[in-house]
């Protein structure tokens, strides 16, 4: 769901949002014990790790020339700064926007504010951020919301809230109702890059979440933080009793993998993999398999470069470290990620659609048990930030909403 005209020293900036929002929010008092270095300047660099000699990546480049999208595009809605949607059983669809608000759109079009929302913090890549419906929301009527949180000494962290949706009647006044902070990742202080998405177990019984390393580089091989992780909980925010460190506690028990930069796109896969995407930094977008324990190598590896054109080694420099399936570069800057499953499209069925930001497109990947390969690169003309499915089996697309492009949700379906 945030990749790449981002500018490395954008800060977190103070909270805000449109619509009343819950008191569920930053704990009163101090923050605690934080790990040294969390309220500092993100650093322009990554840091250099001695003793590793480049070797040049030469398999996994996914770039493929834009061709024309090959559907019938139709603008169905508009939203201000949209991050993330989910569809409600149903049918109605839940529409982030991040300055804080949580948009429920009707069948019919109609879009309404759902009140109860808690406080973020905005700027920069923060705000309200992805949306998920639990897998039993018919009988708990629950949905699951990552977003920027605003911290007591200052920054941010980010948060994962699960609260009741309540839609009474012609569903107009929506709102949320015991909103719970069940997790929060710590490490507060400045800088972009949340990941946030939030994926469910095959078996409803467990979620894994994204968190990016906050512009900061070496967290993510820090075992004690949780930026740069993927991480897997419980449906109440605990640590899952089968994850690979769960003895030792703390965030080693929460973590499933490490070694990420801004992990966006989560999909299970039928054969129950996971996959993963994630924005590189200059260069070096990747999906990754994603098995546990693995460290996927950031900031000591990546196929990108620093922005300031200082080179990182490429992943064939240490292969210790879980090197990417496919990677882009020049990047593409992958937002939100869906696993095609429709009736509408059969030829799609079990392919990855991959939403482009900086590269306007959407991106068609086929998967294989554990290989994967790139197969359309379609030019939208526009920034995507998500894509889903819809249960009528058409593809719905989000827009950015940033740099030129308007926000608009489009809907595509097959050509006449």
């Amino acid at each position: 769901m945030i990749r790449h005209a981002l500018i490395l020293t954008l800060l977190v900036g103070t909270a805000c949002g449109a619509r009343p929002q819950a008191t569920a929010g930053p704990e009163s008092g101090p923050q605690g014990p934080q790990p040294v270095g969390s309220n500092l300047p993100v650093p322009r660099d990554a840091p250099t790790y001695p003793g590793i000699t480049n070797v040049p990546a030469t398999t996994g480049r996914a770039n493929l020339a834009k061709t024309k999208p090959p559907f019938a595009i139709t603008t169905i809605g508009q939203f201000a700064e949209p991050f993330a949607m989910a569809f409600l059983p149903n049918g109605d669809l839940l529409v982030t926007e991040k300055a804080g608000v949580l948009k429920l759109r009707r069948g019919n079009g109609a879009t309404y504010p759902t009140s109860g929302v808690p406080a973020v913090a905005t700027g920069g890549q923060g705000g309200l951020l992805d949306v998920a419906v639990a897998p039993n929301f018919a009988g708990s009527r629950r949905v699951y919301l990552t977003y920027a949180e605003p911290r007591p000494n200052g920054g941010s962290s980010l948060a994962l809230a699960d609260a009741r949706f309540v839609s009474a009647g012609d569903r107009a006044n929506p709102h949320l109702e015991d909103l719970r902070v069940i997790w929060r990742a710590g490490s507060d202080g400045p800088g972009g890059q949340y990941g946030a998405t939030i994926a469910f177990a095959p078996d409803g019984q467990s979620l894994f979440l994204s968190s990016g390393e906050r512009q900061r580089f070496a967290p993510a091989q820090d075992p004690e933080q949780a930026l740069g992780k993927i991480l897997h909980l419980t449906l109440d925010g605990k640590a899952w009793p089968g994850n690979p460190d769960y003895k030792a506690g703390g965030v080693r028990a929460q973590t499933w993998s490490s070694g990420h930069r801004n992990p966006y796109g989560l999909v299970f896969t039928p054969d129950g993999r996971l996959w993963e995407e994630e924005m590189g930094p200059k260069g070096g977008d990747e999906l990754n398999l994603i098995e546990p324990g693995r460290n996927y190598g950031w900031p000591i590896v990546s196929n990108g470069d620093n922005y300031s054109g200082k080179p990182i080694p490429d992943h064939s420099s240490r292969p210790d470290l879980a090197a990417p399936v496919l990677w882009w570069n020049p990047a593409i800057s992958p937002g939100g990620m869906m696993l095609y499953s429709g009736a509408m499209f059969p030829a799609y069925r079990g392919s990855l659609f991959i939403a482009a930001l900086s590269d306007e497109s959407l991106v068609r990947v086929t998967v294989d048990g554990a290989s994967a390969k790139p197969v359309d690169q379609w030019a939208m003309g526009t920034r995507i930030r998500d894509v889903a499915q819809a249960p009528d089996g058409s593809i719905w697309l989000l827009e950015d909403g940033e740099k030129g492009a308007g926000g608009k949700l489009m809907r595509l379906t097959p050509k006449a």
